[in-house]
C-alpha cells in the first residue's frame, strides 16, 4: 500500500488561485473509523464560498484547510471495532470537516453507507451535500417522499434554479410523493427538465402568469435555491409560510450536513433512503461534468460560470490519464456551456484547459 496521499488544500482565503494538491503520510484509522480509498468526490457551490472567506463567521476554517464533504470509494482499512464492512466494501459517505478531494480519506463508520453496484461511482461521489440538502428542504415543507400523497389533484410545488443539483433533485423527491412540479429554469435547460417529469416554467418578467397557467390550479408549496423576487413570487401565488423554504433555509441546511459530526444519525439515515431511491431508479441524478483529480481546479472554475446541470464530480483515478486526458474531460462531461460540449474525438476543441495541479511536498 502507498505510504502517501494526495489532498487539496489552501493555506489562505480565496479564488480558485490558492488551491494545490500536496502529499502527506498515509492516515491511519481510529478504532471506529475507516480509510476509504475515493474514486470519486463532488464538488459544491458552497465550497467556493466558504474558501473566498464568505462565511468565515459561520464557518471559520483552520488554515491550511482541506475541502470537500462528498465522496464514493473502497474501504482499504478499518478500525478495529468495525466489524460489518469488509475491506473492498464499496461506499458512500462525508468527510467530517472537509477532505474529500482527495485520493483517500478516514471517516467514522457511522458516516458511509453501502454503495450498491447499479449506482454509478460518478453519481454516487457526488449524492451526499446535494442529496441530503434536498430530502430536508422537501420534508421541511410537508413532502414526505417515502410516502406517495393519495390527493387529487395532485399537489403543485414550485422550484426555482430547478435544473442544478439540489434543485433536480428536490424535483425527483416531490414527484416520488405524487406532487406535480413546476420548475423555473433558463431555456435551455427546459428539455432536461421535461425528461425527469418536472414542468419547465422561463425566468423573467411575466413568470407568475406562466406559472398559474402551468399549474392550471392554486400552487400549494414553493422551494426557492436563489433568492431575488421568489419570496414575494411565492406570496403573490398565495403560498403560506408553512409551505415555503428560503434560499437561507437552504443555506442553513447545507451547514447543517457539513458540520455533521460522528454522533449524528441523520446523514446515514438519509443517504439510506437516497441509496435506495436511486436503486430503484425513482431518483436521478445527472453529472453534468466528471474531471480527472488533477483537474480540479478548472472543474470549480467552471462549476463557478456555467450553471450546469446537476453536478459537478472529480474522479480520482480517471480510466484515460497523460496526454489524452483533455480528450476524457470533454468527452465525459454533459453540459450547457460550450468548455463542456464533446466536440468528438480526438484532440480538445474548446477552450483551452489549464495545466493539471501538480502535487507538492
Amino acid at each position: 500500500m502507498k505510504s502517501t496521499y494526495s489532498v487539496l488544500e489552501y493555506d489562505d482565503y480565496g479564488d480558485t488561485s490558492v488551491l494545490h494538491i500536496t502529499e502527506h503520510p498515509m492516515p491511519t484509522p481510529g478504532p471506529d473509523e475507516l480509510l476509504v480509498e475515493v474514486v470519486s468526490s463532488g464538488l459544491n457551490h458552497i465550497e467556493n464560498f466558504i474558501r473566498r472567506g464568505d462565511f468565515q463567521e459561520r464557518l471559520p476554517q483552520e488554515l491550511p484547510a482541506r475541502q470537500g464533504s462528498c465522496f464514493a470509494g473502497i474501504v482499504v482499512k478499518r478500525g478495529a471495532s468495525v466489524h460489518d464492512l469488509h475491506i473492498g466494501q464499496a461506499v458512500i459517505g462525508h468527510a467530517i470537516g472537509g477532505g474529500s478531494h482527495a485520493t483517500y480519506v478516514v471517516v467514522p463508520r457511522s458516516q458511509v453507507v453501502k454503495k450498491p453496484d447499479i449506482i454509478p461511482w460518478e453519481v454516487a461521489g457526488g449524492l451526499y451535500l446535494a442529496g441530503c440538502t434536498a430530502y430536508a428542504i422537501v420534508s421541511s415543507i410537508g413532502i414526505d417522499p417515502e410516502q406517495r400523497s393519495t390527493i387529487e389533484p395532485r399537489p403543485v410545488l414550485v422550484i426555482s434554479a430547478a435544473a442544478g443539483g439540489v434543485g433536480s433533485i428536490e424535483c425527483q423527491l416531490a414527484m416520488v410523493a405524487g406532487w406535480k412540479v413546476i420548475g423555473t429554469c433558463s431555456p435551455q435547460n427546459h428539455d432536461y427538465l421535461r425528461s425527469i417529469g418536472v414542468v419547465p416554467v422561463t425566468y423573467g418578467e411575466g413568470i407568475e402568469g406562466r406559472i398559474r397557467e402551468a399549474a392550471g390550479r392554486d400552487v400549494t408549496a414553493f422551494i426557492d435555491n436563489f433568492g431575488g423576487d421568489n419570496p414575494a413570487l411565492a406570496k403573490s401565488l398565495g403560498v403560506d409560510d408553512e409551505h415555503f423554504s428560503s434560499s437561507d433555509d437552504r443555506l442553513a441546511v447545507e451547514f447543517r450536513f457539513l458540520e455533521a459530526g460522528a454522533a449524528d444519525p441523520e446523514p446515514a439515515r438519509v443517504l439510506t433512503i437516497l441509496v435506495k431511491l436511486l436503486t430503484d431508479m425513482k431518483v436521478r441524478l445527472l453529472i453534468s461534468g466528471f474531471y480527472p483529480f488533477e483537474y480540479i481546479v478548472q472543474a470549480f472554475e467552471d462549476m463557478a460560470e456555467m450553471h450546469s446541470r446537476g453536478k459537478v464530480v472529480v474522479g480520482m483515478q480517471p480510466v484515460e490519464t497523460g496526454g489524452r486526458s483533455n480528450w476524457y474531460l470533454s468527452g465525459k462531461a454533459r453540459a450547457t456551456h460550450d468548455v463542456l460540449v464533446p466536440k468528438g474525438p480526438g484532440p480538445w476543441k474548446g477552450r483551452q484547459p489549464k495545466a493539471p495541479v501538480a502535487p507538492t511536498q
